[in-house]
């Protein structure tokens, strides 16, 4: 009688445990020591808010700003600003790409500009870790368009069976007498030169497409091998087993009361402990950012959720379209010490108090009660070894205080040693002031930052008047 209910009570409590499986709706997150997830976006209009952005999440639905909420990347070329990035990594993990639409809305361009004259090219960084980002280039991929008048919102997704990236995007070009957006695509290799583009989405008649993100579903999940989501007055599901091949029209999502008129800019996320993903949505007519709609088959429009409310978190900054990353162990450790949150500093003259370090067209002097981002310096730990000190611009990241020669400018990381060393500096006590500082270089330790006629150089110092002239505060 014992052994029987023994055996009685296993089948309730098994009973119980499926019962409660089956009634949990909130997502279970990964373990907290696994790897998470870089979004690259832009956060809104402007100078600044049209740069490129990371943010982090551990879960895949709460975010936090990396980089304190300040941009990581910041376009020299073209508009100088962008939006919409791909983030892109090579079937081998030795490369990744940003691939960004050249655009600036509020910097001297409207959106009559932008979409019947702007610019045929996106801005591309290339990387090997994530961390160290190269120049940007732009590479023209609407200029053989019939009539492209721009280039708007970039993706990218690598084709094994031709050992190449589609790389597909909206351009407002002319076909058949019909002037509107559609997707074009072309191959490349290196998102450097691509083929001849050619048409892949055309609505019909007047319809307009312009975002359009695509994702790959592991076998066994729902009937087609690529899902891809798009803008096209609806928020358009479609299916297909090629990339270039047949797409199947799988339905939209109206049905939870979402079309094309409230939100852009799809992108996708599989969440990596379970087959279940992600499809966040621009909230763009509400000004509010990317909000995260659920579901277990991407090609099942009607297994799309809206989020429980409490369920994600994006962070401080707005977050607009962009791309979505599953990080390696490694790669999660690189993001997060690179972009770790160090609050920007000003270099405050020692012998002048009201003059601060600062750049102008890349010179470095210093000025007299400079506020703005050009006196802002983020102290990071020395590129060149332990125990010392780089400065990386706050509103031109990735570019540093580097001596060249005797001579001081704002430099672009090209990632090599001889950067690390000229870029890097030991803090010591203030040559003038113990309580101040002064820094000594890193590959010429006889000598330290100065300014002399209020130009930042590098000097030996011999004389009262050096030593005031290398002694700074760092201060905010």
């Amino acid at each position: 009688m014992a052994r029987l209910l023994a055996r009685l009570a296993a089948t309730v409590i098994a009973a119980c445990l499926l019962f409660t499986s089956q009634v949990l709706t909130t997502p279970q997150r990964a373990a907290a020591a696994d790897p998470g997830y870089l979004m690259t976006h832009f956060i809104g209009e402007g100078a600044t808010g049209q740069q490129m952005y990371f943010s982090y999440s551990a879960d895949g639905l709460n975010w936090t700003d990396l980089n304190g909420g300040g941009m990581t990347l910041r376009s020299t070329v073209g508009t100088r600003g962008v939006r919409d990035p791909a983030l892109v990594r090579s079937p081998d993990g030795s490369k990744y790409w940003i691939i960004a639409t050249d655009l600036c809305i509020g910097c001297g361009q409207s959106w009559s500009d932008a979409i019947n004259n702007g610019s045929r090219s996106f801005v591309v960084w290339e990387s090997t870790d994530l961390v160290t980002w190269s120049k940007p280039w732009l590479l023209n991929v609407a200029g053989a368009i019939p009539e492209g008048r721009n280039a708007w919102a970039p993706e990218a997704i690598w084709d094994s069976a031709t050992n190449s990236y589609v790389l597909y995007w909206a351009t407002n070009g002319s076909l058949n007498g019909v002037q509107k957006h559609r997707i074009y695509y072309a191959r490349t290799t290196d998102f450097r030169t691509i083929s001849a583009p050619q048409v892949y989405i055309d609505r019909p008649g007047t319809q307009e497409i312009i975002d359009t993100q695509i994702v790959e579903v592991p076998s066994g999940v729902g009937n087609f091998r690529y899902v891809r989501a798009s803008g096209d007055g609806q928020i358009t599901i479609e299916g297909s087993n090629s990339i270039l091949g047949t797409w199947t029209n799988l339905g939209n999502l109206s049905g939870i009361g979402l079309t094309g008129s409230q939100v852009e800019g799809p992108m996708w996320m599989k969440f990596r402990d379970r087959n279940e993903w992600t499809l966040y949505l621009d909230q763009y007519a509400a000004g509010k950012g990317y909000m995260p709609v659920l579901t277990t088959n991407p090609s099942a429009p009607g297994a799309f959720k809206l989020p429980a409310s409490g369920s994600y978190s994006l962070g401080g900054t707005k977050k607009r379209h962009g791309s979505i990353l599953n990080l390696t162990a490694a790669e999660d450790t690189r993001i997060k010490a690179r972009w770790a949150n160090v609050p920007g500093k000003r270099l405050q003259s020692f012998n002048f108090q009201d003059r601060y370090v600062r750049h102008a067209n890349f010179d470095v002097r210093i000025d007299q009660n400079v506020t703005n981002a050009d006196a802002q310096f983020r102290p990071r730990p020395g590129l060149a070894g332990s125990g010392t000190v780089s400065f990386e611009s706050v509103n031109f990241p990735g570019h540093y205080l580097r001596h060249d020669g005797a001579d001081f400018q704002l430099v672009h990381n090209d990632g090599t040693t001889a950067f690390a060393e000229d870029a890097t500096f030991r803090q010591v006590a203030g040559l003038a002031d113990s309580s101040w500082s002064s820094f000594q270089s890193y590959n010429h330790p006889d000598r330290y930052i100065r300014h002399y006629a209020f130009q930042l150089k590098l000097e030996t110092i011999t004389t009262a008047t050096g030593r005031g002239d290398a002694t700074f505060r760092l201060t905010s």
